[in-house]
């Protein structure tokens, strides 16, 4: 809410290494939204941008990131649309975006998709292995859950008026173990190598000739983490071993 803290933030987190480092986005709140500090990000935002453009940083863009839970409805992905109750704040997000043709990013793992309705979600197209398409929705063809949870954010924009909004995925991933037969290295391994391969290639049915920069979640396993799922994500265990050959 405070200019003087945003710009004693950017100060002190971000003017000492800016000769050092590139900085491309900053974002405000990993999956604040929705929650409890949802109408903070507008304001901290705008403040955060104009900090950096008072330190001579206005080519570092400000965004944030979102979860699969920021949309009410994901399905069919034509039907996605943000919470009601966020509507109206990820509408002045996406304002704020686009005066600095600016991303949203958003967090998409197939793999809790399918492991809380693996009856209706069939593996194959949680992994991108479906060799027909398994869900068509207004003439687009989808033979993979990430395709179809990426364009329920699409259409999500659409609905708001911002289609022109570009998107990352900030985070995404497959654990190995943890709650099986649904983890396990074998799922991992092939929904990392098919998601690289995907992503790297082409877009999505709806935005097609966009390639989409993805993050991988995530380097190393992390033992504190609530137990087990979230806790074996890595691609390395903490001595640096593999946790399965990917790079």
């Amino acid at each position: 809410k405070d200019q003087s803290a945003a710009d004693a933030w950017v100060n002190t987190k971000i003017v000492p290494y800016k000769d050092d480092v590139q900085f491309k986005l900053i974002t405000i709140g990993n999956e604040a939204i929705p929650g409890q500090s949802s109408s903070y990000i507008p304001d901290a935002m705008n403040n955060i941008m104009n900090s950096l453009a008072s330190f001579g940083l206005g080519t570092t863009k400000v965004t944030t990131v979102v979860p699969m839970n920021a949309l009410s409805t994901s399905y069919p992905p034509s039907d996605g649309a943000f919470g009601s109750d966020i509507t109206s704040i990820m509408t002045s997000i996406m304002a704020i975006l686009a005066l600095q043709d600016s991303p949203l990013l958003i967090n998409v793992y197939p793999y809790f998709a399918y492991a809380s309705d693996p009856t209706h979600i069939s593996l194959d197209y949680a992994l991108f292995t479906s060799t027909a398409p398994v869900v068509v929705d207004q003439g687009l063809e989808y033979y993979n859950l990430f395709d179809g949870m990426v364009d329920a954010f699409n259409a999500a924009l659409d609905k708001i008026g911002f289609g022109q909004i570009t998107l990352i995925v900030a985070e995404t991933g497959w654990p190995t173990a943890g709650n099986e037969p649904y983890t396990s290295v074998a799922n991992a391994q092939t929904y990392n190598k098919n998601l690289l391969n995907h992503v790297t290639q082409k877009g999505t049915p709806k935005r097609p000739e966009y390639i989409m920069p993805t993050f991988f979640f995530e380097m190393f396993n992390e033992d504190l983490k609530q137990p087990t799922v979230e806790q074996n994500f890595g691609f390395f265990f903490p001595n640096m071993n593999p946790v399965y050959p990917f790079w």
